[in-house]
């Protein structure tokens, strides 16, 4: 199964930057698309030019903001679930629950901090509050992949300029330790499990060229539960599509 994540900052301008074009180059089983940014019925209907796919939308109360979308191939029985149960996070509409073989597929948006810390204290309530959720469910053996726009460079690896981004959010140590309290409770990030030194990034800011100087930040992920890891074939930081400040980044897992 090849399962994609794309941050596509607007769902409705990357639309006229290839996006069908580098979602055919891809290729994928299942497109999980963050920070969507519009409801379903604001999307033309062939939005995505593909035929026998299924979509679950999960557009945000506030217009133009957030929102989640999960594709899938038609062929793929799922079992769609929005939000995590919780109305101050759910309200924002971060996250949507795929079932598909074997696992639970959480495709989530996570807050940003903002540049002032404004969110800072929200993005780690969410992120405590997913993991108490999952956790549960783990115990009682679920499986679980969770993929998406972190809004968290992890390690000093995972972003071009650690040093003058250490009080930036985004690298803060509170939130790079979330991401440690994911690792410690049954999670493993798919990438660094395959590529422990390999220097990719997912995000690059718009200013400055940024993108065409490599200046970025990992900030997608693919965790996934520790009886999953031997699944894992394959992660692609596909940094060569363009159309978003973010890249799409693809797991192939058997």
């Amino acid at each position: 199964m090849h399962i994609t994540t794309w941050n596509v900052n607007g769902i409705r301008a990357i639309i006229n930057k290839g996006f069908n074009d580098s979602v055919s180059k891809i290729d994928p089983d299942v497109l999980c698309l963050q920070e969507v940014k519009a409801s379903r019925d604001q999307v033309p209907e062939n939005f995505l030019q593909f035929r026998d796919i299924n979509i679950e939308w999960n557009a945000a109360k506030r217009p133009g903001y957030s929102g989640v979308a999960t594709i899938s191939r038609s062929h793929i029985q799922t079992n769609h679930q929005c939000g995590i149960g919780l109305d101050e996070y759910d309200n924002e509409s971060r996250v949507i629950q795929t079932k598909l073989d074997g696992f639970t597929l959480l495709n989530v948006y996570f807050p940003s901090g903002q540049r002032d810390y404004g969110r800072v204290e929200f993005k780690l309530a969410f992120y405590k509050s997913l993991l108490e959720k999952l956790s549960q469910r783990m115990e009682s053996g679920e499986e679980f992949i969770v993929t998406g726009d972190f809004n968290t460079a992890h390690k000093e690896i995972d972003l071009a300029n650690p040093k003058s981004n250490q009080k930036t959010s985004g690298f803060l140590p509170e939130e790079r330790a979330m991401i440690d309290r994911y690792l410690d409770n049954g999670f493993n990030d798919a990438f660094r499990i395959l590529y422990p030194d390999k220097v990719k990034y997912t995000w690059w800011t718009y200013i400055s060229g940024a993108r065409a100087r490599n200046v970025g930040w990992r900030l997608d992920y693919f965790l996934v539960t520790d009886n999953l890891v031997s699944r894992v074939k394959d992660v692609i930081i596909h940094d060569d599509i363009l159309g978003s400040d973010h890249c799409p980044v693809s797991l192939i897992i058997d």
